[in-house]
C-alpha cells in the first residue's frame, strides 16, 4: 500500500512559522505568517514527524519494531505472525493469516488515506512475481527503459558486462564520471570510460530479464563467501573487496568496494574482505533473530588459507579494527572455511571474469 500525501499525516513539536504563499495572502492581514502544527512538504522535520506518526500508530496496535531494523515492525495474534515493513511512503505487508492481513489493511486504512495495491508486484523500481515455488525478483521494464533512454536497444549483445582487458585509468582534467552510474552517461568521460558504460548496456541487452529467485523450499542456513582482488586500482594501488552472502540457496545481499588502506599482501587484503563479511553476518543475524530465526557458528567461506590462519593466530601488522573478525572467530559467531577458487562466489565482485567463470 502507498500513503498518500504521507508526510501532511506528521505533527511537528518544533516552533516553525511560514508566510502566506503568493496569491493566497489575506487581505487583511497581507503579513501574517502562520504556526505549523502538521508538517509540510519541504520541511526538514517531516520525513521524521511522518515515521513518529506511523510508528506510534503500529506500536499501539500491538506491533513490536524490530531491534536492529527500526522500519520493521511484527504483529504476533493467536500463532500467526503478520510483518510490516516500511519504506518511508510505501508499506509492505504479509503474514501467515490472510484474516490478519485484512484485518490491518482495514485497520490503517481508517487511520491514513491510502492507496491498497493488492499483492505485491511493483515495489522500488523491482519487479515481483510471486508463485507456491517460490518469488523472482528482476528490473527488466527498468532496463529496457534505460536502453530506450540512451538508445541501446538495438544495440549489440555482450555476455559479460566489463571486458578481462578494460583499463580505467584517472582522468584528471575531465569531469568527475562513475562508470556504474547511467544517469551520467551524457557526461564527458575519457573515450575508455564511455566504452565501459556501452559494454554495460550492451550486457543489460543480452540479459534484460535476469533476476534473484527466492525459493519456498530453500533452507535458511546463512552462509557468507569473501574474496579480494590485491592492488587491482592502477591508479592507487588499493584492493576491491568482494562479498557476498545468501539465506540456504537464495542469494540476499552483496558488496564490491575498494578497500580504506593499501593491503602490503593478498593476505592481508583477503583478511581485509573476510573482516568486511563477518560485519555483515553478524547485522544479518541479529535482524533475523526478530523474524525468529537464530543461528549458531555462521561458515565464512574464503578461498586464502593463510588469511584464515591469520585470523587463527593473529600478527601485529593487521589493523587493529580489523582484530574483531578474530574476535568473533573465537567467540565462535563465525566458522572460517576454505573454499577452493573455483568455487568462491564472491570472485564476481572483485573483478571482471572470463564468460565461464561469469
Amino acid at each position: 500500500m502507498d500513503v498518500k500525501s504521507a508526510f501532511l499525516n506528521g505533527f511537528i513539536e518544533e516552533e516553525v512559522y511560514v508566510r502566506q504563499p503568493p496569491g493566497f495572502e489575506s487581505a487583511r492581514f497581507p503579513d501574517r505568517v502562520y504556526k505549523l502544527r502538521k508538517a509540510l512538504y519541504g520541511l526538514k522535520q517531516a520525513p521524521r514527524s511522518w515515521y513518529a506518526r506511523l510508528k506510534s500508530f503500529l506500536l499501539k496496535s500491538g506491533f513490536v519494531m524490530g531491534s536492529v531494523d527500526k522500519t520493521l515492525f511484527l504483529l504476533s495474534c493467536g500463532g500467526d505472525t503478520l510483518i510490516v515493513q516500511i519504506y518511508v511512503d510505501d508499506i509492505i505487508f504479509g503474514g501467515s493469516s490472510h484474516a490478519l492481513v485484512s484485518s490491518f489493511a482495514e485497520q490503517i486504512s481508517r487511520e491514513f488515506e491510502m492507496s491498497l495495491m493488492g499483492e505485491l508486484q511493483f515495489f522500488l523500481g523491482l519487479q515481483i512475481k510471486q508463485g507456491l515455488e517460490g518469488t523472482f525478483v528482476h528490473q527488466a521494464k527498468y532496463t529496457g527503459d534505460i536502453l530506450k533512454k540512451f538508445n541501446m536497444s538495438d544495440s549489440k549483445p555482450m555476455t559479460t558486462p566489463m571486458s578481462t582487458n578494460t583499463v580505467l585509468d584517472a582522468d584528471e582534467d575531465g569531469e568527475a564520471f562513475a562508470v556504474c552510474l547511467c544517469a551520467r552517461y551524457h557526461a564527458s568521460p575519457r573515450t575508455s570510460h564511455r566504452q565501459a558504460v556501452k559494454r554495460i548496456f550492451r550486457y543489460l541487452k543480452f540479459a534484460p530479464e535476469l533476476g534473484l529467485w527466492y525459493s519456498s523450499g530453500s533452507s535458511l542456513s546463512l552462509r557468507g563467501f569473501s574474496d579480494a582482488d590485491h592492488a587491482g586500482c592502477r591508479i592507487d594501488r588499493k584492493s576491491t573487496s568482494g562479498t557476498c552472502q545468501l539465506l540456504g540457496t537464495s542469494f540476499v545481499s552483496w558488496s564490491s568496494r575498494k578497500q580504506a588502506s593499501v593491503a602490503l599482501s593478498t593476505t592481508e587484503a583477503e583478511y581485509v574482505a573476510a573482516a568486511s563479511c563477518c560485519s555483515q553476518l553478524l547485522w544479518m543475524k541479529a535482524t533475523l533473530s526478530d523474524f525468529g530465526l537464530r543461528f549458531g557458528k555462521i561458515p565464512l567461506l574464503v578461498d586464502s588459507t593463510s588469511a584464515i590462519s591469520v585470523a587463527k593466530t593473529p600478527t601485529k601488522h593487521i589493523d587493529v579494527r580489523f582484530y574483531f573478525l578474530i574476535d568473533h572467530y573465537e567467540k565462535g559467531d563465525i566458522d572460517l572455511v576454505h573454499v577452493v577458487s573455483a568455487n568462491q562466489l564472491a570472485d564476481i565482485f572483485t573483478k571482471p571474469l572470463e564468460f565461464d567463470a561469469f
